[in-house]
């Protein structure tokens, strides 16, 4: 299930929207008419629906009026339709919220966290570690860069939070790697370093010259928020 689905026939603004909420940790479904909102829905759940008005076909009060018909999911209404009769037009249809455009991308976000802690109490900016073009979401246990999904295994993302949670801190090898494998494990030291190579392989721009994650010759490795 998606957390998002956007309703924005604007190309260029839905782009910008979606890697936005995804590097917010959300995961976003992006559509550009009316009509194929409603087959979406027919055929998936999303948490919330973020719609544009003035869409081409099927407009935004008519999709709005037939999600509302059919179930409760939080919708928030996007348009540069910005009279009174319009917001009112649209509160009456059933939507939870009336941004006019152009949407600031960071008060959208904002107002989507909202919507989801008001309406299912789970999600707080604080279940997100955000740093430089990296966003690790705590409850879902993914890791986003530049709001693409990153692929980790347990212990990569144990990993790369622990660094991440301790910024400019330089973390000796032997606490590392106690705190992700235990003092009691059999695995070897040389399990560390394999890991910090496949981490570095997937977060940074060049893992052979790396930024984000350094290696303190001798000591063990600092994490730079860039």
């Amino acid at each position: 299930m998606k957390d998002i689905l956007l309703v924005e026939d604007n190309r260029e603004l839905a782009e910008l929207l979606q890697a936005f909420l995804e590097k917010d940790g959300f995961s976003v479904h992006s559509v550009p008419t009316g009509e194929e909102a409603s087959a979406y829905l027919e055929e998936n759940r999303v948490k919330i629906l973020l719609l544009d008005i003035m869409l081409p076909g099927m407009d935004g009060f008519a999709v709005c009026r037939a999600v509302r018909e059919k179930g409760d999911i939080p919708i928030l209404i996007m348009s540069a339709r910005a009279e009174k009769d319009d917001k009112l037009n649209g509160f009456g249809l059933g939507a939870d919220d009336y941004m006019e455009k152009p949407v600031d991308p960071d008060l959208l976000t904002a107002k989507v966290r909202a919507l989801m802690q008001r309406t299912y109490g789970a999600r707080t900016k604080t279940d997100y570690l955000v740093s430089g073009g990296l966003t690790i979401d705590r409850n879902s246990r993914k890791v986003y860069r530049e709001g693409q999904a990153v692929e980790l295994n347990a212990k990569e993302y144990e990993l790369l939070l622990l660094l991440a949670e301790n910024p400019g801190r330089t973390l000796h090898k032997e606490y590392l790697f106690d705190r992700i494998w235990g003092m009691e494990s059999f695995s070897e030291n040389q399990t560390l370093t394999v890991h910090i190579k496949m981490l570095r392989s997937k977060i940074e721009d060049d893992p052979r010259a790396p930024k984000r994650i350094q290696t303190v010759w001798g000591v063990g490795y600092r994490y730079e928020e860039i």
